[in-house]
């Protein structure tokens, strides 16, 4: 684990995606928000489980999700060694908590575009890659995510500006929830990224020379 992983979380199984400068990005916004007393948080796509862990160590009473086994066992097993609380269901991103709602809702999805390849993501792969336009999970996120929101409840989101941060503030405005980029960051290029450099230059997502990604944070907030 990078040393960042191993501050955040105590066991990573292999094939979990490790928490990196995303799931730090979004802690960091996580943290400037107000919550109520028993807030209820919904960490969708929980991978290690830390930020699921973040939120209940603030006194929030949270539930993970995630469709991947190896990810449910890595949270529930962090959950443990932490002994932080914290309910973790398998399951299709909001399929496991239909009828309930949250007061934050955060989502940290795989957003990388990915070169055609005639099938979906496999594998660890499914931990970052999202179709062609890197948006696989982000429109079911921001269609489906609003309709689960207590009232003045807030979705947390981060992606990659490669994958169209403007085409998720449009859904969750209309929605009818408050939406803007509250936080960014530029980071080198990954290995995934540098691995298909001259694909994202051909289709103009990444500009000639560029060597970094700008990840974003987007708030969009129930108002009534």
């Amino acid at each position: 684990m990078s040393g960042y992983s191993r501050n955040v979380i105590a066991l990573l199984i292999p094939g979990v995606y490790a928490p990196q400068d995303d799931t730090a990005l979004l802690t960091e916004a996580l943290r400037e928000e107000a919550l109520p007393t028993g807030a209820r948080v919904l960490d969708v796509g929980t991978g290690s489980g830390a930020l699921a862990l973040a939120a209940a160590r603030r006194g929030a009473e949270v539930t993970a999700v995630d469709v991947s086994r190896r990810a449910v066992w890595t949270a529930r097993i962090n959950a443990w060694l932490t002994r932080v609380p914290v309910r973790i269901r398998r399951g299709d991103l909001f399929t496991p908590v239909r009828g309930r709602t949250y007061d934050v809702i955060l989502a940290n999805p795989p957003y990388v575009p990915a070169p055609h390849s005639g099938h979906g993501p496999r594998g660890r792969s499914r931990a970052w890659d999202a179709g062609h336009d890197g948006r696989l999970l982000l429109d079911r996120i921001c269609r489906d995510a609003p309709p689960l929101l207590a009232p003045r409840g807030v979705v947390l989101l981060v992606q990659s500006a490669l994958s169209d941060p403007e085409r998720s503030l449009e859904l969750l405005r209309d929605a009818g929830l408050k939406a803007a980029v509250v936080r960014r960051r530029w980071i080198g290029l990954g290995p995934v990224l540098r691995s298909r450099e001259e694909w994202l230059r051909r289709r103009g997502l990444l500009a000639p020379h560029e060597r970094t990604e700008e990840l974003v944070v987007i708030r969009a907030e129930r108002t009534r």
